[in-house]
């Protein structure tokens, strides 16, 4: 694992990976937590778009009718509701903070992904413990678990990765600037069945 300064902040990050990760991606793509859909405008033409949200907005619906190769699912994280390795890649963004059970929905993931599959993920995980940064999460956590979508700004994403029991994983720790880049340190890369 590599850990890296960044001076751009969060969301600056996460366009900067969605124009370079997303942009790469073939075949069936399954958009874990697909929120608005941005992921959408990044991917190319010819993929298929499988945007998973358990409660879709208007703007996500909107996206999916106006992309070709495109399906709405409406189910949770944790039960999938597509066969066995038929998937050839599962996008998380910022969703994993988010799920009620990240290693069951990391298992769903590994089990729909065809053999050289890949979860590509850019999260917010939870400052080191002991820091001024993790005693904050600590504080706000409340109010984001009620206010933001359950999100969990301490969860260790990392950890789940790593015991999801993928093949490989590649994981890079970003540190980003801007005024809540210390309470945010995000994670990106890869895992591989």
């Amino acid at each position: 694992m590599t850990i890296q300064r960044i001076d751009r902040t969060a969301p600056q990050e996460q366009g900067r990976w969605r124009r370079e990760v997303l942009g790469s991606l073939s075949g069936m793509v399954l958009d874990v937590g697909a929120g608005s859909g941005a992921s959408a405008d990044f991917l190319p033409a010819g993929v298929t778009w499988l945007a998973l949200e358990p409660a879709p907005s208007r703007r996500l619906k909107r996206a999916v009718a106006g992309r070709a190769r495109s399906r709405l699912l409406t189910a949770g994280a944790e039960r999938l509701p597509l066969g066995d390795a038929t998937i050839d890649a599962v996008v998380c963004s910022t969703v994993l903070c988010s799920v009620d059970d990240p290693p069951r929905a990391l298992a769903e993931a590994r089990r729909v992904l065809r053999q050289g599959g890949g979860l590509v993920f850019f999260e917010h995980v939870g400052a080191a413990p002991g820091s001024g940064a993790r005693r904050v999460q600590g504080l706000i956590a409340p109010l984001t678990r009620r206010f933001g979508g359950g999100c969990d700004p301490r969860r260790d994403t990392a950890a789940e990765l790593r015991s999801a029991g993928f093949s490989t994983l590649e994981l890079r720790t970003l540190r980003t600037g801007g005024p809540l880049g210390g309470l945010a340190p995000v994670i990106e890369g890869r895992a591989v069945v």
